[in-house]
């Protein structure tokens, strides 16, 4: 996953970098560029967690992440401002989107149910 995330983080930045050649507000490049290359960083750190608790955390941030980073693919797609070209390229890194935060809320759910079986176990 962490190769999954680092190559959606790069498209990502691509994609950001033809945008901002097709003068889209500045403001939109830069919310998708955050939210879009944090997925992939937040997912490192999160599997560098010093607890259970804390990888939950963190995966809680890259599922955040990867929500705002579709949010922001949607406003694009929706908002009908982009040529053919940067068109085709939207879909894939939409579709990538949509995946990566199925996954991540997965594996954010998955985790908490173990965390909360292991706490009752425990008690």
């Amino acid at each position: 996953m962490e190769k999954r995330t680092k190559a959606f983080a790069i498209a990502i930045v691509q994609f950001c970098i033809y945008l901002r050649k097709l003068n889209l507000p500045e403001a939109l490049i830069n919310q998708l560029l955050k939210a879009g290359t944090a997925i992939g960083s937040n997912y490192r750190e999160a599997n560098r967690a010093e607890s259970k608790k804390d990888f939950i955390h963190k995966i809680g941030i890259v599922e955040k992440e990867a929500s705002e980073t579709e949010f922001w693919l949607e406003v694009i797609d929706e908002s009908r401002i982009l040529d053919k070209t940067a068109s085709e390229e939207l879909t894939p890194l939409l579709k990538e989107s949509k995946e990566l935060l199925a996954l991540f809320t997965s594996i954010s759910k998955n985790s908490k149910r173990k965390e909360e079986v292991r706490e009752f176990e425990s008690a």
